[in-house]
């Protein structure tokens, strides 16, 4: 699976932008806030629907505009297929595939897979559980349309058990009360489902992640991570009615699957509280390529990877550890310069200089010698 081809249309900083990737490495270079981040976006939100960076598609407009559109072709199997995205500043957003409208925004996962890696994933375990959830969820809504299912619909019903918890908190509603149990039946069944699939998820990355964390540490270390459900066993429905009047109170559920987490351990120790930072980032790194290596046997087929300035966030160590695993995956990378690329001996494919919404081809040879002699000149 790779790119072939974006056009964005009053995108971000983007009047207008037609460009052609290569399916090997991508190098996207310029200056701070010139729109390099801005691309990969647009190839996340076409893969799944979503922002990494904004809450609402207004954001994304260009500014004074009232719209604006994003095309992808991608090759799948060597078969093209085509995303089209209409983003609206007043109206939910429109996309079609091969042009056929779909229903729901969801359905676009799974079509384009993507891996997106930024510097604020390499703060995964030191930051909140709500980013390790997002982690958990966006991959495996990629990759297990069953999943998605069960979490769409069980955000809807934690949102109207909530607000129902606000509807009663004003008065003493007995019929609203009586009703809360259906809620909380439903809660129970579709929040049980994810437990499990989070849990079988956890397993699988453990079982990838061991190796590859063992070589980024030349052998010194063992990674495990751990699922820290909220709820422990089938007991989801008999938590929900003994917190009721904790619920009532705060008018919010606090029990179930949308307050787990994981933790990452070393030889014991726990991550999150004792790690340093290098071990936190290594340990982040190892959790992104176990990422790649996981989408890559559960579609059979090789993701697109989204590499966001991480570079510049790593030692030369970690740099090259990184660059030598981006073997036969499309890569498309952001970056403020080309050095770290030459002194690593990295080949790179095609060069793209992005100058305030502008993008110009600079090379396209694969070969680290024209990298050079381009820098030089």
């Amino acid at each position: 699976m790779y790119i072939q081809s974006l056009e964005l249309s009053n995108f971000r900083n983007y009047s207008n932008l037609n460009i052609d990737f290569d399916n090997g490495t991508n190098i996207l270079y310029g200056n701070n806030a010139q729109g390099k981040t801005n691309i990969l976006e647009s190839i996340y939100l076409a893969g799944t629907s979503k922002s990494h960076r904004a809450a609402r598609d207004r954001e994304i407009i260009k500014f004074n505009e009232q719209e604006a559109h994003i095309k992808v072709i991608i090759k799948k199997n060597s078969i093209p297929v085509r995303i089209d995205m209409h983003l609206k500043k007043n109206r939910s957003k429109g996309i079609a595939v091969n042009g056929i409208p779909i229903r729901k925004a969801s359905e676009i996962f799974g079509i384009c897979n993507v891996v997106f890696f930024s510097p604020e994933d390499l703060n995964i375990i030191k930051n909140g559980p709500t980013e390790r959830r997002r982690f958990i969820d966006l991959e495996l809504c990629q990759l297990d349309k069953v999943y998605l299912h069960n979490l769409v619909n069980y955000n809807k019903i934690i949102n109207q058990r909530n607000k129902l918890l606000k509807d009663i908190g004003f008065g003493n509603d007995t019929e609203l009360k009586d009703t809360l149990d259906v809620w909380d039946m439903q809660l129970a069944d579709y929040g049980a489902r994810l437990i499990t699939r989070r849990n079988q998820f956890i397993c699988d990355i453990n079982e990838i992640i061991y190796g590859i964390h063992r070589k980024l540490t030349d052998n010194r270390e063992e990674l495990n991570i751990k699922y820290e459900p909220n709820i422990i066993g089938n007991n989801l429905y008999e938590e929900l009615v003994r917190c009721r009047e904790k619920d009532f109170k705060l008018k919010s559920t606090t029990v179930g699957p949308h307050r787990d987490d994981i933790s990452f351990f070393i030889g014991g120790v726990d991550l999150r509280k004792y790690g340093s930072q290098g071990q936190q980032r290594t340990a982040a790194l190892s959790l992104k390529l176990s990422e790649i290596e996981l989408v890559k046997l559960m579609i059979k087929d090789i993701p697109i990877l989204l590499l966001d300035d991480v570079l510049s966030e790593l030692d030369s160590s970690r740099q090259r550890q990184l660059l030598e695993s981006l073997n036969n995956i499309q890569t498309i990378i952001t970056c403020t310069g080309l050095d770290e690329f030459i002194e690593n001996r990295f080949s790179i494919d095609t060069i793209y200089e992005v100058i305030n919404g502008t993008v110009k081809r600079k090379v396209s040879t694969g070969a680290e010698k024209q990298h050079r002699k381009e820098v030089e000149e």
